[in-house]
C-alpha cells in the first residue's frame, strides 16, 4: 500500500461525493449516539487527517469508517496496524505465560500460511524450528478455511511453566477451547481422561484445570503429579470460566536445555549476522 491513508480517505470521500462539512454532521449524529465527543470529526480535524501526517485516534477511525462504509481492519492495516498478525506474536512474546490466543482472523482476503510439504528431516521435537521442518510453504485464502469449520473456538497457550495438568498436558501445549461449554460438568467421569478440563480466567491470570463448584466456590483442581495444590475462588467475583479444553496440540516428548540450544543456534547466528 504506497498510497498515504489521509489520501486514500479523501478519494474516498471525493468518490462518495461528500464535503467535510456533511462528514461532520454525520460524526455529530455518531458521537450523539454514542455519548462520546472522541467520535465526533470537525472539519478541519478531518482535513488535517487527510492533508497532514497526522494519525485519527481509533474512535475516528470507526467514525471514518461507518461513514465511509470501509472495513476497520482494512483502514487499520493502512496506518500499519495489521490485526492478523496479533496470534504470530502472541506465540512469540511472553511465551512463559500461559492465556488467551488470538485465532481471528480479518478479512476475507487474507493469505493464511500451511505447509504443504514436509523436510525429509522432519523431527517432531523441534518445534522451535517449524520454518526449517517445512520443505514448501503455501498461501491459502483465508476464506477457505472460514468457511470449513463454522464453530467458533477460542485458543490459549499454555506457559511453559504452567505444569498444572502436567503430564495430560504438557506445558507449551496449544488449546482449543469451547467457549459454549462454560458451565462446570457434574457428570459422573470414569477416568482422569474423561474428566472435563477448563480454561479458567482469574485476577492474576489463567488457569488451565479441572474444576469443581463447592457453592458459591470454584475449586481448580490440578493433576495429581503436578505437584501443584488445589487453588479455591469465589465463582462469582474472581473468576470466568473461558470454556472446556475440547482440543490440544502438543509435544510427545518434553524438550530438553540441549534440544532447546540446538534449535535457537540457527536464529542466533542469523541475528549476529545482520
Amino acid at each position: 500500500m504506497d498510497e498515504k491513508p489521509g489520501d486514500y480517505l479523501k478519494r474516498v470521500r471525493d468518490r462518495l461525493g461528500l464535503g467535510v462539512r456533511e462528514v461532520q454532521e454525520a460524526s455529530a449524529t455518531l458521537a450523539r449516539e454514542k455519548r462520546n465527543s472522541n467520535f465526533y470529526i470537525a472539519a478541519s480535524r478531518l482535513a488535517q487527517i487527510e492533508n497532514e501526517e497526522s494519525q485519527p485516534s481509533i474512535f475516528k477511525l470507526f467514525t471514518l469508517c461507518a461513514v465511509y462504509g470501509l472495513e476497520l481492519h482494512d483502514l487499520l492495516r493502512r496506518y500499519g496496524i495489521d490485526l492478523n498478525e496479533l496470534s504470530s506474536y502472541g506465540a512469540r512474546l511472553l511465551p512463559d505465560v500461559t492465556r488467551p490466543v488470538s485465532a481471528e482472523v480479518y478479512g476475507l482476503d487474507a493469505k493464511v500460511p500451511v505447509p504443504v510439504r514436509l523436510a525429509p528431516s522432519f523431527r517432531w521435537e523441534t518445534t522451535q524450528l517449524i520454518n526449517r521442518m517445512v520443505a514448501q510453504w503455501g498461501e491459502v485464502p483465508a476464506a477457505f478455511l472460514v468457511g470449513a469449520d463454522p464453530r467458533k473456538h477460542t485458543y490459549a497457550y499454555l506457559g511453559m511453566e504452567d505444569r498444572s495438568m502436567y503430564p495430560l498436558l504438557r506445558p507449551g501445549s496449544l488449546l482449543m477451547v469451547d467457549s459454549v461449554r462454560r458451565r462446570i460438568s457434574r457428570e459422573a467421569w470414569k477416568t482422569e481422561v474423561d474428566r472435563p478440563i477448563y480454561f479458567v480466567e482469574l485476577r492474576d491470570g489463567y488457569r488451565c484445570a479441572w474444576c469443581q463448584v463447592e457453592g458459591p466456590r470454584l475449586l481448580l483442581i490440578p493433576h495429581p503429579s503436578s505437584g501443584m495444590p488445589v487453588k479455591t475462588v469465589n465463582l462469582e467475583q474472581d473468576a470466568d470460566v473461558v470454556g472446556q479444553v475440547v482440543g490440544v496440540a502438543m509435544r510427545l516428548v518434553a524438550a530438553t536445555e540441549t534440544t532447546r540450544e540446538q534449535a535457537t543456534a540457527p536464529l542466533k547466528q542469523a541475528a549476529s549476522a545482520r
